[in-house]
């Protein structure tokens, strides 16, 4: 089965083309909302985080974000140590994840798909990349975090012009829905034809 990658920085919408790809009865794999259920629930993740960042990771019983993100941010051996220990069972959970689906491609879904080093195991890539002020704007409007506080999560993050480089499809989301579900369902189209007679 054909995997494609889907990526974009915050606020660039890849979330939305996930969902259309979803409605379209694609198989898709969030690995940002997966890795968030894991850190909660995996006894190991828990076990280590705890170890690494102390009793203040986890407040009764719920991963403590807003601590873990204030201390790695500015903290590079930090962030690749909480990495080290998450990525590997993301990677798991979608390997036996794929096992079980039935489609002509499957997608998955996450913001550092080539951070992460998790691009290696797919066929195609599709990158949504969007002006930085624009995706600032989305941001702030969607989940209320500060313009400071987005322009460090999106330091964390490839730029799109890396991004470009090492995608197979670009979609550009500066315009509004209308075009990008336009540019959405010519990429749908291609991928169909290229893969389900494969």
């Amino acid at each position: 089965m054909k995997i494609i990658g889907l990526t974009g920085g915050i606020g660039s919408g890849k979330t939305t083309l996930a969902k259309w790809f979803a409605e379209k009865n694609i198989p898709v794999y969030n690995s940002d909302d997966e890795a968030k259920k894991l850190i909660n629930e995996n006894p190991e993740i828990i076990e280590k985080l705890s170890q690494l960042f102390g009793k203040e990771t986890y407040k009764k019983g719920v991963y403590n974000s807003k601590f873990v993100a204030s201390q790695v941010f500015n903290d590079k051996e930090l962030l690749e140590k909480l990495n080290q220990i998450v990525h590997p069972v993301v990677f798991k959970d979608f390997d036996d994840w794929v096992q079980n689906q039935k489609a002509p491609f499957l997608v998955k879904e996450a913001a550092i798909l080539f951070e992460s080093g998790s691009y290696k195991d797919c066929d195609l890539i599709i990158s949504v990349v969007a002006d930085q002020e624009i995706r600032i704007q989305r941001v702030l409007n969607r989940d209320g975090s500060s313009a400071e506080e987005i322009r460090k999560r999106m330091k964390t993050q490839w730029k799109d012009e890396q991004r470009i480089e090492f995608s197979d499809y670009v979609i550009p989301n500066n315009l509004g829905l209308e075009e990008l579900r336009e540019e959405f369902e010519r990429v749908y189209n291609e991928l169909l034809k290229r893969f389900e007679s494969s």
